[in-house]
């Protein structure tokens, strides 16, 4: 059975690098508290997992990651739609909602604390802040993105407000809408890991402030490792929702 060039590169790519961080830590004998080796990364993974210590962990990253997303998206599809609908009200908003995108996220995190305190509260809240606006604006392009032939289609059939919206508007906003989601799946594990650093004893973040705190290199590069492939694997599952939504296509 012969593999897909991009089935293989999968394999190939990881397989490279883990070749090359193994020969450069070997032929310059690169002390491990700067700079371990993959067989070191490789047990702490083991042992976190094999261990259970990760479980605990990665549910409360997880969880803050899923209900940051949600409420996040389902704010930015709402108002997304109210601003496709109103022109001139996105006109008059937007210097503001700007300015919030803008506002640098690092710098919002402690005045979430400061506001809504140490909880799950203030991390999940600066995920919605972080999803917000990508899903908004994937809203607003998409809807507008019609085309006028289509729109001139649903006027001759006599179609209604929700028919329009819903059997010609929304499928073709979907590819855009779907481009906002991924962008804000990917911010979404960043802020939940950036609030759970800034404060929390439980999470992936708060693992690597410990491991970090105390000089365990190999449990930090082990959780750089687990977030990165938790960041892929929330993408690659919009992924799949977004070929499975557009396979009509």
């Amino acid at each position: 059975m012969r593999l897909h060039p991009r089935t293989l590169m999968i394999f190939i790519t990881p397989a490279v690098l883990i070749g090359l961080w193994w020969g450069y830590v070997t032929l310059f004998k690169v002390p491990p508290f700067i700079l371990p080796s993959p067989q070191m990364v490789g047990s702490e993974l083991v042992r976190l997992f094999a261990g259970g210590t990760i479980w605990p962990h990665l549910g409360h990253t997880l969880g803050i990651i899923v209900a940051g997303f949600l409420l996040g998206t389902m704010g930015g599809l709402l108002l997304g739609l109210v601003l496709a609908r109103l022109p001139g009200l996105e006109r008059m908003i937007a210097p503001y909602l700007l300015f919030i995108q803008t506002a640098p996220k690092i710098a919002l995190a402690p005045l979430f604390i400061l506001w809504f305190g140490l909880g799950i509260t203030s991390k999940i809240i600066l995920v919605v802040s972080l999803v917000f606006f990508p899903v908004m604006i994937g809203t607003v392009l998409g809807l507008r993105s019609v085309s006028p032939a289509m729109l001139e289609l649903s006027r001759i059939l006599h179609l209604s407000q929700r028919q329009r919206f819903l059997r010609i508007e929304l499928p073709a906003a979907v590819p855009e809408i779907f481009s906002g989601l991924k962008v804000g799946a990917v911010q979404a594990t960043i802020g939940a890991i950036l609030a759970e650093w800034l404060s929390g004893g439980t999470g992936l973040g708060y693992l690597m402030v410990f491991a970090g705190t105390t000089y365990k290199a190999p449990l930090l590069f082990a959780m750089v490792i687990v977030t990165a492939l938790l960041g892929i694997a929330v993408y690659q599952a919009l992924a799949q929702c977004e070929k499975w939504l557009l396979s009509w296509r």
